[in-house]
């Protein structure tokens, strides 16, 4: 038996297994692509309404005159006011870049005269809860170098305002009509 002992030994020895040291990979989040998506979709939001914010109008190239140009409202011009109508009156508001509210006015100036006119001005006035004036600003909707509104054309046109007092009745503000300059 001392030689069938050192057999067993062996087949022993030949039997012992190793320890196996796994090491994992770390795992990856299933989520990894998604939120580098999410980050970019999140950035091109940002680019687009920067875009809007900065933008003149949409009726306006960059570095067209200014919107706070003033038109003349003689008796002439008052009484063709009554042919230019403001319509589809829209406010939206969203929050531009540097995280401020932006109220948006959008609507549709129609010139149902018989003359294309070169400029035209409107005052929006904002009412407060108590129907006193809570903001009034006056903005040149149609300007040189703009092509001018013809008669029976209607064009749409943007207004950003970005202070409207808090004490604003969040009505639809009051749109007209208070400067034009005719086509010569």
């Amino acid at each position: 038996m001392p030689g069938g002992g050192k057999h067993a030994k062996l087949r022993i020895a030949f039997m012992r297994e190793e320890p196996q040291i796994q090491i994992h990979e770390p795992e990856r989040p299933e989520g990894g692509r998604f939120n580098f998506a999410l980050i970019l979709a999140a950035a091109a939001v940002v680019v687009i309404v920067a875009a809007f914010y900065f933008s003149p109008g949409r009726q306006s190239p960059p570095g067209a005159a200014p919107q706070q140009a003033h038109f003349a409202f003689g008796t002439t011009e008052q009484a063709y006011a009554t042919s230019i109508r403001i319509e589809n009156i829209a406010l939206s508001r969203a929050e531009n870049f540097i995280h401020q509210e932006v109220t948006t006015l959008t609507a549709d100036l129609v010139n149902a005269g018989s003359r294309s006119l070169r400029g035209v001005e409107i005052t929006i006035t904002f009412s407060d809860e108590m129907n006193q004036i809570a903001l009034r600003e006056s903005r040149a909707v149609i300007f040189p170098p703009n092509p001018p509104l013809a008669a029976g054309e209607r064009r749409q046109f943007d207004i950003a305002f970005e202070h409207i007092p808090t004490s604003w009745n969040m009505q639809e503000p009051v749109v007209h009509v208070t400067g034009l300059e005719f086509v010569p």
